[in-house]
C-alpha cells in the first residue's frame, strides 16, 4: 500500500502542482469541474490507447484522441447525448481545448463521432482502459473487501422476442416408470458455470434487451425493459469488474465470471453479497479462490434467517460500497440515461462513466483531507 500511496501522491503532485498551474496560464483559472476533468484525463492516459489513424488518400480520419477525451468529458459532465456534448463544445473555449482543439470549427460533426463512438465500441477502447487503471493503481495493493450487486440499465429499445420452445411430440403410452426411476433435470446456468472456462462463461451468458423482473422497496413488483450491469466493487468505491447481461439475467449467474475476473486483477480477502448470491456453488467458488464469503441468507428455503456472527455482520456493513457505486455512476457519470442502443454500445456508454468515476475515486485516496 505504501508504494501506490507514493505513487498516487507523486501523481497529484504533479498534477496539482505543474499541470493545473499551466493550464491557468493557458486558458485562464479552472473550475472545480475542469480541474476534476483534467486529472482524470492525466489519469486515464486515454492517448497511449488510440492510434493516430490515416482513413482514405487525401483524407486524414479526425484525431480520435480528441474525440476520446471528449466522451469522457461526456460522462464527467453527466451530459445525455452527443449533441449536448457538442453544443457544449461549441460554447466552452476551455472544454474544447483541453479535448484537443483550438477552434469550434474544428470539432468534428455529430456524424463524425457517432462513427468514432462506434470504433471504440469494437476495439473495446473503455473496457482497455479500465483494465490497466485497474492494473497500475489497484493490482499492488490487498483489497480487504469486493462488494458485489447488479443495477437496473433501463434502454431505449424495445424488447427482444422471446424464442418459444418447442414442443416435444407426445410419447406412446407404454409400460408406467418405476418409482424411484426420476427422470434427470437439465443443469441450470449456475451449475454448467462450475465445468466452464471463463470466456465459456462469458459467451454464454444472455446480453440482448429484454425485460427484467425486481420488488422495490415496498415489496411489490416492478418492470423495466432493457439491461443489467453486475459491478465488482473494491473498497474505496473503485469498481474492479463489470459484465453487461440483460435484465432477465439472474445475479447469481454472473457471480462465478465476475470472480474469476476479479481474482486475475486484484487479490482480495472477502466477498461480500446479498441474498440473491446464496447458492452453495457460490460459496464454493469464493473459498476456492481463497476468500471468505460472506452472503446473506435467503429465505426461500424455509426456516429462519440466520445472521451474521458481530465481526462478520460489522464487514458486511461495507457492501454498502457498491450501492454508493452505482448510486454516483448514475447521478455523475451518465449511467442513468443511456441513448444508444444495442449490448456493445450500451457497454461503452457505460464504460465511459466508469473509467471516470473509478480514476476519481482513485484520486479521492490522495486528494481528499
Amino acid at each position: 500500500m505504501s508504494f501506490l500511496a507514493e505513487t498516487l501522491s507523486q501523481f497529484w503532485l504533479t498534477v496539482q502542482g505543474r499541470l493545473f498551474p499551466w493550464l491557468a496560464e493557458e486558458l485562464g483559472e479552472l473550475s472545480e469541474k475542469q480541474k476534476q476533468l483534467v486529472a482524470i484525463l492525466e489519469m486515464l492516459g486515454l492517448e497511449g490507447f488510440i492510434s493516430r489513424s490515416q482513413g482514405y488518400a487525401g483524407r486524414p480520419t479526425e484525431d480520435r484522441r480528441a474525440i476520446g477525451r471528449a466522451f469522457v468529458a461526456k460522462a464527467v459532465y453527466n451530459l445525455v447525448t452527443t449533441r449536448q456534448l457538442l453544443e457544449r463544445l461549441a460554447s466552452d473555449r476551455s472544454l474544447r481545448r483541453l479535448c484537443g482543439w483550438e477552434r469550434a470549427s474544428a470539432v468534428p460533426s455529430e456524424a463524425t463521432f457517432s462513427r468514432a463512438f462506434a470504433e471504440f465500441t469494437k476495439n473495446e477502447l473503455p473496457e482497455r482502459v479500465h483494465a490497466a487503471l485497474i492494473e497500475k493503481y489497484e493490482q499492488p495493493r490487498l483489497v480487504g473487501h469486493i462488494s458485489r450487486d447488479a443495477t437496473v440499465i433501463e434502454g431505449r429499445e424495445r424488447a427482444a422476442k422471446k424464442v418459444k420452445k418447442v414442443k416435444e411430440l407426445a410419447k406412446p403410452k407404454g409400460r408406467r416408470r418405476k418409482r424411484g426411476a426420476a427422470q434427470s433435470k437439465p443443469l441450470t446456468r449456475l451449475e454448467r458455470q462450475e465445468s466452464m472456462s471463463l470466456a465459456e462463461m462469458l459467451a454464454e451468458l444472455p446480453r440482448v434487451c429484454d425485460i427484467g423482473t425486481k420488488h422495490n422497496s415496498k415489496g411489490h413488483q416492478a418492470h423495466w425493459v432493457g439491461y443489467k450491469l453486475h459491478l465488482d466493487v473494491a473498497d474505496g468505491g473503485i469498481p474492479i469488474s463489470c459484465i453487461l447481461t440483460s435484465a432477465s439475467v439472474h445475479d447469481s449467474q454472473v457471480a462465478l465470471p465476475l470472480a474469476l475476473t476479479t481474482a486475475q486483477r486484484v487479490s482480495n480477502l472477502y466477498d461480500l453479497m446479498d441474498a440473491a448470491y446464496d447458492a452453495p456453488i457460490i460459496k464454493a467458488q469464493s473459498r476456492a479462490l481463497g476468500h471468505v464469503p460472506l452472503i446473506d441468507w435467503h429465505t426461500r428455503r424455509g426456516g429462519e434467517k440466520q445472521e451474521f456472527a458481530p465481526h462478520e455482520g460489522q464487514r458486511f456493513k461495507e457492501r454498502t460500497t457498491v450501492e454508493r457505486v452505482y448510486a454516483r455512476l448514475k447521478e455523475e457519470f451518465g449511467g442513468r440515461m443511456i441513448r444508444v442502443r444495442g449490448p456493445a454500445k450500451v457497454m461503452t456508454s457505460l464504460m465511459f462513466g466508469i473509467i471516470a468515476l473509478s480514476a476519481d475515486q482513485i484520486l479521492r485516496l490522495v486528494s481528499c483531507p
